[in-house]
């Protein structure tokens, strides 16, 4: 232990011997024994070259550069306690950009696990597709699904995916499963607005439907009600897949993918709420991969 640290602890000491003025009451406090107590008072003497207690036989008695340095102390103890306090109860409202569909599938309910911890933090989600300059825009950090992260911006990758075709059982059972990307031009492709053309390992491929929605909570439920068949990422329908009301297709025709990022600037390493939150996720995204 450094020389400071050691005079720090020693400070610590003294402050509890003169609140109590009692080496007894004091070192039962600190559940030490009297006499090392008392040993590290009187080095703490020796260290700062002055007596900071007036010792007899029934009292003890403190003198003013002893009172100084029980101020000192008290001054010391009240930091730390505010320290603990600025980390553990965490506040403000932490700005955020992310896609759509990973707002709904991770973001929400990552927030509202964040909030039960801390109840003071509140967040301010944007759910535009928009790669926001987050040195010029009003947001905090942002996830974004990209190959390629910013330069100049903290990027910590969260997970990779790919979009995967998919449809009920049900609606194989019915239709039949596509084998090859000539079938599935006789299928029914459920798509959002200008989506006709699927990219594939082996190319585009025009696709059509009844439906054209440009919301994929609708477009997936029409999916698991045995409607047709969706393309979307694989994070976006990996607990219906798993669940058994979905199904993939074509899985050799997958492309590659992207990453998802958790992106902001350097400069959040110096607000706690921001760190805390960072952290946070980067720890369930573990959790996450550690399970599967």
């Amino acid at each position: 232990m450094s020389l400071e640290h050691k005079k720090l602890e020693r400070l610590m000491l003294f402050h509890e011997v003169a609140k109590q003025l009692n080496f007894a009451a004091a070192a039962k406090q600190l559940h030490i024994s009297r006499g090392y107590l008392s040993d590290q008072i009187k080095q703490l003497e020796l260290d700062l070259n002055t007596t900071l207690l007036i010792r007899t036989t029934r009292s003890v008695r403190l003198t003013q550069d002893g009172q100084h340095v029980l101020n000192c102390g008290t001054e010391i103890k009240s930091a730390l306690l505010n320290l603990n306090r600025s980390i553990g109860e965490l506040e403000g409202c932490i700005n955020i950009t992310a896609p759509k569909l990973f707002a709904e599938r991770y973001l929400l309910n990552l927030c509202q696990k964040f909030k039960n911890q801390h109840p003071n933090i509140t967040f301010n989600i944007d759910t535009s597709y928009t790669a926001f300059d987050l040195n010029q825009a009003n947001f905090d950090l942002a996830f974004r699904a990209t190959l390629t992260p910013p330069e100049n911006m903290v990027a910590s990758p969260l997970f990779s995916y790919q979009h995967v075709c998919c449809a009920s059982p049900q609606y194989y059972a019915q239709y039949g499963k596509p084998k090859s990307l000539l079938d599935l031009t006789q299928h029914n492709c459920l798509t959002g607005p200008e989506q006709s053309s699927w990219p594939f390992a082996s190319g585009h491929i025009n696709v059509k439907g009844n439906f054209i929605i440009n919301d994929h909570p609708l477009l997936k439920l029409q999916a698991i009600q045995g409607l047709g068949i969706v393309r979307m990422p694989s994070y976006y329908v990996n607990q219906e897949i798993t669940a058994g009301l979905l199904a993939p297709c074509l899985e050799h025709e997958y492309i590659k993918g992207y990453d998802i990022y958790l992106i902001h600037p350097p400069r959040v390493q110096h607000l706690n709420n921001l760190q805390a939150f960072i952290q946070f996720i980067k720890l369930e995204f573990k959790h996450q991969s550690d399970d599967h």
